[in-house]
């Protein structure tokens, strides 16, 4: 018998974190532990491939950053970074007003009404970062999220000839080597589609796996994505086609980044914007609730034609009108009296 994979009673709020969940870059932290002068090591990154191309090479600048944070634990200032640190460090991830309450909170706009519990509706939260994964799994978000997708590093690298080997010694002084994982700006449209087609709550399915609308867990008009800026077009734009909204935040101490957006919102790339404060009256919240609330109805209103509509009206008694039963008993009176003969 045919059935769907899913219900489609899901609602996705998909999170950017640098500049939208946080004021400033994840890994600030991390270099005040180092003691690492932040400014210049985003400084010398921005320049690596200018550089790098003067010597012939070719850098994809999404993986410039990742490179030069190996570079620095391999040349000392960064000496005995892990995964463990990185993760100690996230827990010292500073957050916009608001968070991580805020998570909790939009979880109970979708219990607001009678007929989104009627449904069943339910809320889930993703984070979608080009940053690191280790560090946000330590901070104060992590808990609320429903899943992350970040940059990944891999500690004691496997040698060649391990296929061979039936025990690795592992070093208790790992620390980060080589690259395991890159999230960039394009490939988390790539995170959206596996959100999108339910590969995060079932391995079975393939993010490549063609599959029909109906069929995907979370539909893309089920989604809000929210970020900060330019570099989440591609994103903004995927969500935004499929039905879904997209929202962009901006730091309310720089007018460069509130200029920024209405640009965004001009040339159609984003629904709306506004402060990236998630207090309970803020701007931003009572958009989320209103957008949220907005696509529960249109969940309560599809899913409740979809049952008129394959439910059959169970059988029923005939009566007659009055006018039909005088017929009846008319036609019926000739037939009674010749019995009575």
């Amino acid at each position: 018998m045919a059935t769907t994979l899913f219900t489609q009673n899901t609602i996705a709020l998909i999170w950017d974190f640098d500049k939208t969940l946080i004021p400033d870059y994840m890994q600030s932290p991390l270099f005040r532990r180092y003691g690492v002068e932040e400014s210049k090591f985003w400084e010398e990154t921005n320049q690596l491939a200018a550089r790098y191309r003067e010597r012939g090479y070719h850098l994809s600048p999404e993986i410039a950053y990742l490179n030069h944070l190996l570079t620095y634990v391999l040349a000392g200032p960064l000496g005995g970074l892990n995964n463990k640190i990185l993760f100690e460090c996230g827990r010292d991830i500073r957050f916009y007003p608001g968070l991580p309450d805020f998570f909790s909170r939009a979880k109970d706009f979708v219990r607001e009404r009678p007929e989104y519990a009627k449904h069943e509706i339910t809320l889930e939260h993703y984070v979608v970062s080009t940053g690191i994964a280790p560090m946000i799994r330590g901070s104060a978000i992590a808990e609320h999220a429903d899943g992350i997708w970040a940059c990944e590093f891999v500690e004691n690298p496997l040698r060649p000839g391990f296929l061979e080997q039936k025990e690795f010694t592992m070093e208790a002084s790992a620390e980060i080597a080589q690259i395991g994982m890159v999230i960039d700006n394009t490939t988390k449209t790539r995170a959206i589609f596996e959100i999108n087609k339910g590969t995060n709550r079932n391995p079975a399915i393939d993010v490549n796996s063609k599959m029909a609308d109906e069929d995907r867990r979370i539909p893309l008009q089920n989604m809000i994505y929210i970020a900060d800026g330019p570099s989440d077009v591609p994103s903004f734009s995927v969500v935004k086609s499929g039905g879904g909204r997209a929202y962009a935040v901006y730091n309310p101490a720089k007018p460069e980044e509130f200029a920024q957006n209405d640009r965004l919102r001009r040339s159609g790339r984003i629904d709306h914007y506004g402060p990236a404060d998630y207090s309970t009256n803020s701007s931003t919240t009572q958009w989320l609730r209103m957008q949220i609330h907005d696509i529960c109805d249109r969940i309560v209103v599809d899913r409740e034609a979809a049952v008129a509509l394959k439910a059959s009206k169970p059988p029923r008694h005939l009566n007659p009108t009055p006018e039909e039963e005088a017929k009846r008993r008319a036609a019926s009176a000739p037939q009674q009296a010749s019995f009575l003969e």
